[in-house]
C-alpha cells in the first residue's frame, strides 16, 4: 500500500508540474531566446564573412620613416607603405586630414616605442594602425633572420607536447578533468532551477491548507519522499530541455554559428572518477533537498522562507571564491574544511575528484557525510511537515515539533 501511495504521489507531483503553463514558460524561455540568438547568428554569419573577405583585400595607406634600419622596403611597399620625404610635417598632416597614418621606427626598439599617427576611424578600426606596425617589424625582422626555424623559436611560435605519468601510467590532461566537473555542472543547473519548487513543494499545500485531508491517507515520509523524486524527474526533464539547443547547435550547424571546436572524442570517462561524481551528486542533492523541504514545512509562506532560503544558496557559491586554492593547493586547511563541512562539500569534493586531488579515503568519507546528512534532513524535514503542515498562519517552533516528538 505504501508503495502504492508513493508511485501515486510521485506521478501526481510530476504530472502537476509540467501540466502548469508557467513550468514550460519558464523551462522554455532560455531555449528559445537561445534559438532566436543562434538564427541571428546564422543569418548574419554569410555577410560577416563578405566583410571578412572584404578587409583581407584592404591595404591600409602609411608612410614611415626608419632609423633602426631593420624595415624590409620591400615588405612595407606590398603592406601598403611608402618612405616619409617629410619627417617633419608628417604628424601635421596626419592631424588635417591630408595624411591617413605615419608610423615613425626608433633606433633603438628595445629602450624606445614606435610612435604610430593616424586618422581616427572608430574605437574598433584604430588598432589596425599599431597591428599593421608591428606586423611590418615582425616581417622584416623575420626576412632579416632568413630562417623561419630560428624566427619560431625567437617569437615563441612553435608547439609542444606533453606527456605526464601517475602511478605508472599515463595521467591525460583535461581529456580527465571534464568528464567528472560535468556532475558539477549537472548539480548546479538541476539545484537552481528547482530550488524554489523544492521550497514550494511542501509550502503549497499548506498555503491551500489542504495538508490536513492529505495527511489522513498519507503518511508524511511516503508523501515527502514522493515529492523528492517527482522533483528530481522534473529537473531531468528542465535540464534536457536546456540542453536540446546547445547540442543541435553543436552537432548540426557547427560552423554556420562559429562555436569553439571541442574534439568529444578524446574525453576520458575513468570509471572511479565517474562513480566518485555520481555519488558526490546524489548526496548533495538530497542534502539540499532535504533542508529546503524542512524549510518549507517550518515556514508559514514562501515570504518568510526566502528570508532562509537565500543563506542557503549561497553556500553552494562559497567554494568557488577559493577555486584557485582548491586546483593548486588541495592541501590547504580552509579546502580541507570545504571539502568535509557538509554544505560546502558536494561543490569542493566535485572540483577536487575532477582535479584529481581528492584520495579514495576522502572521498568516501564525503560521500558518506552527504548521504547520511541528507537523509537526517529528509527525516527532519518529514518530521516537521508532520507538524508544521497545519500552521498556517505562523512559522513552526523547533522547540514545540521536538517536544511532541517525545
Amino acid at each position: 500500500m505504501a508503495r502504492h501511495n508513493l508511485g501515486t504521489v510521485v506521478q501526481f507531483e510530476f504530472t502537476r508540474t509540467i501540466k502548469k503553463r508557467r513550468f514550460w514558460i519558464a523551462t522554455l524561455a532560455i531555449p528559445v531566446l537561445l534559438a532566436i540568438v543562434f538564427g541571428l547568428v546564422f543569418a548574419s554569419s554569410s555577410n560577416t564573412k563578405s566583410l571578412t573577405e572584404a578587409q583581407k583585400n584592404d591595404k591600409l595607406s602609411f608612410t614611415y620613416t626608419d632609423a633602426s634600419g631593420l624595415l624590409d622596403p620591400g615588405i612595407a611597399k606590398a603592406m601598403g607603405g611608402a618612405v616619409e620625404a617629410d619627417p617633419g610635417s608628417a604628424v601635421e598632416r596626419v592631424k588635417d586630414g591630408s595624411l591617413n597614418a605615419y608610423f615613425s621606427f626608433p633606433a633603438n626598439l628595445s629602450q624606445e616605442p614606435v610612435r604610430v599617427y593616424g586618422a581616427d576611424q572608430g574605437i574598433f578600426k584604430n588598432g589596425s594602425y599599431e597591428a599593421v606596425a608591428r606586423q611590418l617589424l615582425v616581417l622584416s625582422a623575420q626576412e632579416k633572420v632568413g630562417s623561419a626555424e630560428v624566427a619560431a623559436a625567437v617569437q615563441g611560435k612553435f608547439s609542444t607536447e606533453a606527456e605526464t605519468f601517475k602511478g605508472g601510467q599515463v595521467s591525460g590532461g583535461l581529456e580527465t578533468v571534464v568528464p567528472p566537473l560535468l556532475f558539477l555542472v549537472l548539480f548546479y543547473v538541476v539545484i537552481i532551477l528547482l530550488a524554489n519548487q523544492m521550497l514550494a513543494s511542501t509550502l503549497e499545500e499548506k498555503e491551500n491548507r489542504v495538508t490536513e485531508m492529505i495527511l489522513t491517507t498519507l503518511n508524511p515520509t511516503t508523501l515527502v519522499v514522493g515529492k523528492v523524486i517527482s522533483l528530481f524527474l522534473v529537473g531531468a526533464v528542465q535540464a534536457v530541455v536546456f540542453a536540446a539547443p546547445m547540442v543541435i547547435g553543436y552537432v548540426f550547424f557547427h560552423d554556420q554559428l562559429s562555436m569553439p571546436n571541442f574534439d568529444l572524442t578524446h574525453l576520458q570517462f575513468q570509471f572511479w572518477p565517474m562513480l566518485v561524481g555520481a555519488l558526490l551528486f546524489a548526496g548533495g542533492f538530497i542534502l539540499f533537498t532535504g533542508v529546503l523541504v524542512a524549510i518549507g514545512a517550518v515556514m508559514p509562506t514562501a515570504k518568510d522562507a526566502s528570508t532562509v532560503f537565500a543563506p542557503v544558496m549561497i553556500l553552494m557559491f562559497i567554494p568557488f571564491y577559493i577555486v584557485t586554492m582548491v586546483v593548486s593547493d588541495p592541501g590547504n586547511i580552509i579546502v580541507q574544511i570545504f571539502t568535509f563541512f557538509p554544505f560546502t562539500a558536494p561543490i569542493t569534493a566535485m572540483l577536487r575528484n575532477g582535479f584529481g586531488s581528492l584520495s579514495a579515503v576522502s572521498a568516501a568519507v564525503v560521500i558518506a557525510e552527504l548521504f547520511v546528512f541528507g537523509l537526517l534532513a529528509l527525516r527532519l524535514a518529514v518530521h516537521l511537515f508532520r507538524y508544521g503542515s497545519i500552521e498556517y498562519s505562523r512559522k513552526l517552533s523547533l522547540r514545540t515539533a521536538f517536544a511532541r516528538r517525545g
